[in-house]
């Protein structure tokens, strides 16, 4: 779907909505990454570290070991205790010392650091940039609102920022809610501008089939396309 992957020094964001798997992705990336022998940093506003390390190794990722390793560091940021400028500082820190990819969980969270919130784009424009630079991947989280439905848009305004964008969706299909994923976005070269089915289980993560036989998965309730024009 991603034309071969993510490139270095490019940012992505995965949008969709809460529990649609975005972590879950993000992490998947992550443990691909400390397979290859590289380092990474994860920055959790949300969820905290034990909850994240138990839920991937439910999916058979194992990050615990590198994180025992000192290759995987993460981070449980509080909003209150810490300004944007020293989270931004700590990110790049971590950058220098040598992590290749970096996740920001979520942008939301980073959101609820910011005393003016007309500054966000501005703080995280300057961090993307000096990460792009340092050859780093960064994933940023962004939740949407709503579950079913609704206009489909990306996080906060600031989808102008990431290189990449993945797009999560809930969406209705006999008699039981199912999650879509599509490349919205990659500015690094061509990409599958199809929609795929995806869903997690003990098995680990999983995208399947094209979503062919249907119309409006987007809007949360599709329908099933007319003969002859899936």
């Amino acid at each position: 779907m991603l034309g071969g992957g993510i490139e270095g020094g490019t940012s992505t964001l995965i949008s969709g909505p809460p529990g649609t798997g975005k972590s879950s992705l993000a992490a998947q990336f992550v443990s691909a990454a400390l397979a290859r022998g590289e380092h990474a940093a994860m920055f959790l506003f949300e969820e905290s570290a034990s909850n994240l390390l138990n839920r991937c190794e439910a999916m058979k990722m194992n990050l615990r070991s590198h994180l025992d390793s000192g290759e995987l560091v993460i981070r449980q940021i509080d909003p209150a205790e810490l300004s944007p400028g020293q989270f931004v500082h700590m990110v790049c820190s971590i950058a220098t010392a040598g992590a290749t990819l970096i996740v920001i969980d979520s942008l939301n969270g980073f959101m609820n650091a910011m005393p003016d919130e007309r500054l966000l784009a501005t703080h995280l424009h300057e961090l993307l940039t000096y990460l792009g630079q340092q050859g780093v991947v960064t994933f940023i989280i962004g939740v949407q609102p709503g579950m079913l439905g609704g206009a489909v848009s990306t996080s906060l305004n600031t989808s102008y920022l990431s290189d990449n964008i993945l797009m999560l969706r809930y969406f209705e299909a006999a008699g039981e809610v199912r999650q879509a994923i599509a490349v919205f976005k990659k500015r690094g070269g061509r990409h599958e501008r199809t929609l795929r089915n995806f869903s997690l289980s003990s098995d680990g993560i999983e995208v399947g089939a094209v979503l062919r036989e249907f119309h409006g998965v987007l809007t949360g309730v599709p329908r099933l396309a007319e003969h002859g024009n899936a």
